[in-house]
């Protein structure tokens, strides 16, 4: 039979300094042409930074950070009877840190002026406090989901 084998999920190596699996799996999300030491170097620079600015162990400084952008719910376009519908789900648990790594990464990358390592640190700084740029992204994500709630009955088809 065809298309119901599935792959099992691959967690992402726990990384040298905090043993954490999801530092480790935002440093392979920040590596780029497989440059995976430069990656590390640059994360390690902004948790550096981050325990610095909020006196809080790096680790629990960025979980709070990831947790603050990470959305609840999003849309996703089901096609019921011919029309396109937006319409909110609830974010699975390992989605919800990929798209907040994801966000943090992108908008860390649109910022200008600095090496990377300054434009993360910033840009955690922001997701810590509650602001920037990934925390507009998942605002504006729930402001789309609420204003399409009137369809979240198609959820369930």
């Amino acid at each position: 039979m065809r298309g119901t084998k599935t792959t099992p999920k691959r967690m992402a190596q726990p990384d040298e300094r905090f043993n954490s699996a999801l530092i480790g799996q935002f440093i392979n999300k920040i590596m780029k042409d497989g440059k995976k030491t430069t990656a590390t170097k640059v994360v390690y620079t902004a948790l550096e930074g981050l325990q610095e600015a909020t006196h809080r162990p790096a680790l629990e400084a960025f979980e709070l950070a990831l947790r603050n952008i990470s959305p609840a719910v999003e849309v996703r376009s089901k096609r019921i009877g011919g029309a396109t519908y937006q319409v909110p789900m609830e974010v699975r648990q390992d989605r919800k840190t990929t798209l907040a790594m994801r966000w943090l990464i992108e908008s860390a990358r649109k910022r200008q002026g600095g090496t990377m390592g300054k434009l993360l640190l910033q840009e955690l700084l922001d997701a810590y406090n509650s602001t920037g740029a990934a925390m507009k992204k998942r605002d504006d994500l729930h402001k789309m989901a609420d204003a399409n709630k009137a369809f979240a009955h198609f959820a369930r088809f």
